[in-house]
C-alpha cells in the first residue's frame, strides 16, 4: 500500500519541510535494513543509537523522505528531501501503523503472553497460509518498534494477519492494540518474566488482556485460575475459547492427550464435534502452544481432517530445547532462550520424558533467573519444589543470587559458582559424564560456551552461512534499482550450495519477487518447507509438469516442443493461464528462442489459453568484462527487438529482464522490470570492485600436529615430501566435502590463526594435511578454507575455475550453520 508524504505527514501531525512529491511504501528504523530508497521514509528514532546520526548515509543512498524530532544542520545539503518534523518520532511511528490498520477490514490474530507467542504465530502461519494470504510480524517483533513495522505488513490484499504483543511494564499494551486491533485474541500463558515491573502476576495478566479489550473471541487455557478470574475481570464483550483438559463444560474440551516416543495424539471436542490430530512433539509446551492453535482452526471454520493434516506436518522453531550429543556419554538439552520459573518447568518436563539407558545421571545447570519480583528465597524455594518434582539427581547453580541461598535446594549432589567462568575451569565440569544436563540460563551468563564445551563434535567442519549478510547483499543490489524494479533471488543447486530453504525463508521475509530454481524437485522441496513466493524453474523437464501445476512453479520455456508439450499437459488438467517465462537465445547458443522465431512464437501462444507468458529473458555472455561489452550490445539489441514484438502482441505485462548481478552494477539502464541476482547474493562479487559482506564460510579444525623431519612423506603416493623439519597439521576436510584435489601438493592453502598453511601432499577423501610449521597453533585451533579472509576467489583463480563451481561443491555432509549478527 503507497502513501504520499502529503497523508504521512497529516496523520503524524508533523512539521514539513519540503515540498517534494513522494510516494511511500516503505518505513524504515534501520538503515541497515534499506531496500527500496525512493519508496522509504526513515524514522529516525532515539534509543542506544540516535538514528539522526544515520540521515547523511541514508540520504547518500537515495532516501529523500525522513521524519525527525529535529533537523539536520546544513539543510542545504538535503536537496529534493522532506522532513517530517514531530516531537516524538517513534509516537509518530505508531500512529502511522495505526491509521495502516484502519484500512483493513479483516480477521486479525493478537497473540501475547509470557512464553510461546513465536511459536504459535509461526504454526498458525503454517496451518493457515496454504488458504490465504496471511502477513504475519517477522521472527519475534513483538515490540514497541517491531509491532509498527509488523503492522505495515498488512498490504496486498491480506486476508488474515497474526502479530505478537510483547511488553515488560505496565501501560504498554494500550499503543500496540491501537496498531494491531486484533479480532482474534489469544494469550499464551503469565510467567514471571520482568515480573520485577509489575506489583503482582495479577496486574501483568490485566495488563496483557487490554489487547483483547475488542476482540470477537478471545483464547486461553481455561484450567488457569488467573487467567480465567482476570478474563472475567476485563473482557467483557468478546466470546470466549477457554480450552480445558479437565472441564467438560468448557467450549473446547481435550479430552486425551497420548504422549509416544515421538509424537503427541490430542483427542478434542467442540460444541458437539468431535476430532483429534497428532504433532511431531511431545513437550508439553509444543502440546498447549498446539491447543492454541487448533482454537483458532476451529474458529475459523476450519474441516477437522484438514486441521490433523497440517498438525502432523507443524516444523519446530529453532529457538528453544535443542537436544544434542554431548561428550563423554551425554546428551545435552539448550533451553537458554528464556529464563523463567514457567519455562524450566517446561524444560524440566520434557527432560523428564527423555529415557537412555546410558544416561545415570539426570543434571540441571541453572543461572540466576532475572526480574521475577520475588525474593532470592522465595524463589529458589519454588524452583527446590520444581527439582524435587521432576527426579533432577544432580543441582549445578550460576550466579551470585542463587549461591547466596544454598540451602533452599534439598538436593544431596549440589555445586555453586558465581561465573560461567568459574564452572568452567572447575573439577565439576571435568567430572560431567553419562548425563543427561539440561543446561538453563539468562542469556547475560553465555551459557553457550557450556553447550559449546560439552557438545560432541561429530563432523568438526561446517560452513557457516551468515544470513544477516545475505540480506546486506540483497539491499545492495536493491538500492541500485528504480523503485517498482522487481528482483528475482537465485536459489539453485541449494542455494550455490548454502542451503536453499534457511535462504529462501529469508529472501521471503525480505519481500523477494521471485525465487529462481533450476528443476521442479529444488521448487517442490522449498513448497514443502513453507515458502510461498512465486518460483521459477530455468531448466523444467517435461516429467515435471504435474508437479509444477500442483506447487505453482513457474517454468522456463525455450523451444516450441516443450511450449507444446506443457500446452497439452496444462490443457489435459484444465488448467488456463499458468504463467511460463520465454528464454530467448541472443548469443549463449545454450536454450532459447531465436528471435526470428518469436512471430511463430506469437501465433502459438495466441492460439491457445493454457499457458500465459509472465515474462521474457535472456542471459548475457559476458556482462562481468568490458571486453563484451561490443557484444553484449549486440544482445541488448536482439532481446529488445524479440521482447518488443512478444510485448506489443498481447494485452497483458510481460515482464523483460536480462541482468545478472554484475548487469545490475553496469548496466543501470537495462533493468527492465526485472533483474536476477544470483553470486552477489551470497557476497562474492564478480566484479572487482566494492567488496561485498561475506556470507559464507567454509572452516574446520586442526584434529592432530606432529612433527617431521627432512625426507619424510606426507599422505598416498609419497607426492608430500618435506624438505625441512616441519610441524604438519592434519584436518578432517577432503575431496569428499567438497576440496577440490587440485588445491594439494602446494597448489593452495588454508588459515590457520589468520596464517597460510599450504596444503601437503595429495588431498584425500576425509583428511587432508597442511605445514604450520611457522604459525603458533595447537590441536583444536580452528581453520578457515575460505571465508572473510580468504576469499572464494582465490581458490577459484588458483584451480582456473569460477567461484560458483567452489561453492555449489560443497558436501551435504558439511553441516550448514545459519546465524544472523
Amino acid at each position: 500500500m503507497t502513501y504520499t508524504i502529503e497523508d504521512i505527514s497529516k496523520v503524524i501531525g508533523a512539521t514539513r519541510y519540503g515540498l517534494c512529491p513522494a510516494d511511500i511504501s516503505w518505513l524504515l528504523t534501520d538503515s541497515r535494513s534499506l531496500c527500496f530508497p525512493k519508496e522509504t521514509i526513515f524514522f529516525a528514532l532515539k534509543g542506544r543509537q540516535d538514528g539522526h546520526g544515520y540521515i547523511r548515509e541514508l540520504y547518500d543512498r537515495g532516501v529523500r523522505n525522513f521524519v525527525v524530532s529535529y533537523l539536520p544542520d546544513r539543510m542545504e545539503d538535503y536537496q529534493d528531501s522532506n522532513f517530517l518534523v514531530v516531537r516524538n518520532t517513534r509516537d509518530a511511528l505508531q500512529k502511522l501503523a495505526e491509521s495502516h490498520r484502519k484500512n483493513f477490514d479483516i480477521p486479525v490474530v493478537g497473540i501475547t503472553g509470557s512464553n510461546g507467542k513465536t511459536v504459535i504465530k509461526e504454526w498458525l502461519y503454517q496451518l493457515l497460509e496454504p488458504d490465504r494470504a496471511v502477513p504475519r510480524s517477522p521472527r519475534s517483533h513483538n515490540s514497541q518498534i517491531g509491532v509498527p513495522l509488523s503492522g505495515w505488513l498488512l498490504n496486498r490484499q491480506p486476508q488474515l494477519g497474526i502479530f505478537e504483543a510483547g511488553i515488560s511494564e505496565p501501560n504498554e499494551m494500550l499503543p500496540l492494540w491501537k496498531m494491531i486491533r486484533p479480532t482474534i485474541g489469544i494469550l499464551t500463558n503469565i510467567g514471571q518474566a520482568h515480573q520485577g515491573n509489575f506489583s503482582s502476576l495479577q496486574e501483568k495478566c490485566i495488563e496483557k488482556l487490554k489487547l483483547f479489550q475488542d476482540c470477537d473471541v478471545v483464547i486461553y487455557d481455561g484450567d488457569n485460575e488467573l487467567i480465567q478470574d482476570c478474563v472475567n475481570k476485563t473482557v467483557v464483550s468478546a466470546r470466549e475459547i477457554a480450552w480445558s483438559k479437565k472441564n467438560p463444560e468448557k467450549p473446547l474440551f481435550i479430552s486425551s492427550i497420548v504422549k509416544m516416543s515421538d509424537h503427541t495424539v490430542v483427542k478434542y471436542r467442540y460444541i458437539g464435534l468431535e476430532g483429534q490430530y497428532s504433532i511431531p512433539f511431545i513437550d508439553e509446551a509444543s502440546v498447549e502452544n498446539s491447543l492454541h492453535c487448533l482454537a483458532v482452526c476451529i474458529y475459523l471454520l476450519m474441516d477437522p481432517a484438514v486441521i490433523a493434516e497440517r498438525m502432523a506436518m507443524l516444523e519446530p522453531l529453532a529457538m528453544r530445547l535443542e537436544v544434542k550429543e554431548g561428550k563423554k556419554g551425554c546428551m545435552i538439552i539448550n533451553d537458554s532462550y528464556n529464563s523463567d520459573i514457567s519455562s524450566l518447568d517446561i524444560a524440566l518436563d520434557f527432560m523428564a520424558r527423555r529415557t537412555d539407558d546410558r544416561i545415570r545421571t539426570r543434571t540441571l545447570i541453572l543461572s540466576d533467573i532475572l526480574q521475577t519480583g520475588f525474593t532470592a528465597k522465595a524463589l529458589y524455594r519454588k524452583i527446590n519444589q520444581l527439582i524435587e518434582s521432576r527426579g533432577i539427581s544432580k543441582f549445578i547453580g550460576i550466579g551470585r543470587e542463587i549461591s547466596s541461598v544454598p540451602k533452599v535446594f534439598n538436593i544431596d549432589n549440589k555445586q555453586f559458582f558465581e561465573t560461567t567462568e568459574e564452572f568452567l575451569k572447575s573439577e565439576a565440569f571435568d567430572a560431567l559424564h553419562n548425563e543427561l544436563i539440561l543446561v538453563k540460563g539468562a542469556r547475560k551468563f553465555n551459557f553457550d560456551q557450556i553447550t559449546d564445551r560439552l557438545e560432541l563434535k561429530v563432523h568438526e567442519t561446517i560452513l557457516e552461512v551468515n544470513m544477516h549478510a545475505v540480506v546486506d547483499n540483497l539491499n545492495r543490489y536493491r538500492s541500485m534499482l528504480s523503485p517498482g524494479t522487481r528482483i528475482v533471488c537465485m536459489v539453485k543447486a541449494s542455494a550455490y550450495g548454502s542451503g536453499a530453504i534457511e535462504v529462501a525463508r529469508t529472501l521471503q521475509d525480505q519481500k523477494v519477487d521471485y525465487l529462481a530454481v533450476a528443476v521442479a524437485d529444488e521448487g517442490w522441496e522449498l513448497r514443502r518447507a513453507g515458502i510461498s513466493t512465486n518460483i521459477m524453474v530455468m531448466n523444467p523437464e517435461r516429467t515435471s509438469f504435474k508437479t509444477l501445476f500442483d506447487h505453482k512453479l513457474e517454468p522456463e520455456i525455450y523451444s516450441f516442443h516443450l511450449l507444446e508439450e506443457i500446452i497439452r499437459a496444462a490443457e489435459h488438467e484444465g488448467i488456463t493461464n499458468f504463467p511460463v517465462h520465454i528464454k530467448i537465445d541472443t548469443g549463449m547458443h545454450r536454450l532459447g528462442f531465436a528471435p526470428e522465431d518469436v512471430p511463430e512464437l506469437i501465433q502459438r501462444l495466441q492460439r491457445q489459453t493454457a499457458v500465459i507468458a509472465r515474462s521474457i529473458f535472456t542471459h548475457f555472455v559476458g556482462s562481468d568484462s568490458n571486453q563484451f561489452d561490443e557484444f553484449s550490445a549486440l544482445q541488448i539489441e536482439r532481446f529488445d527487438k524479440a521482447a518488443g514484438e512478444l510485448r506489443s502482441a498481447f494485452r497483458h505485462k510481460i515482464m523483460r529482464h536480462i541482468c545478472n548481478s554484475s548487469a545490475i552494477e553496469r548496466f543501470p539502464d537495462r533493468h527492465y522490470e526485472m533483474v536476477r541476482l544470483g553470486l552477489g547474493l551470497y557476497g562474492i562479487n564478480p566484479l572487482d570492485n566494492q567488496p561485498l559482506e561475506t556470507a559464507l564460510t567454509l572452516k574446520t579444525t586442526i584434529l592432530q600436529i606432529r612433527n617431521l623431519e627432512p625426507g619424510e612423506t606426507v599422505g598416498y603416493s609419497r607426492r608430500g615430501v618435506i624438505e625441512r623439519p616441519s610441524r604438519i597439521a592434519a584436518i578432517p576436510i577432503g575431496y569428499a566435502d567438497g576440496l577440490d584435489r587440485h588445491l594439494g601438493n602446494g597448489n593452495g592453502y588454508c588459515l590457520v590463526n589468520g596464517k597460510r598453511a599450504p596444503y601437503v601432499g595429495n588431498i584425500c577423501m576425509d583428511v587432508c594435511m597442511i605445514d604450520v610449521t611457522d604459525i603458533p597453533c595447537r590441536e583444536g585451533d580452528a581453520v578457515e578454507i575460505f571465508g572473510p579472509n580468504l576469499p572464494v576467489h582465490e581458490l577459484s583463480d588458483r584451480l582456473d575455475t569460477i567461484p560458483y563451481e567452489i561453492i555449489s561443491t560443497i558436501s551435504t555432509r558439511v553441516k550448514r550453520v545459519y546465524y544472523s549478527e
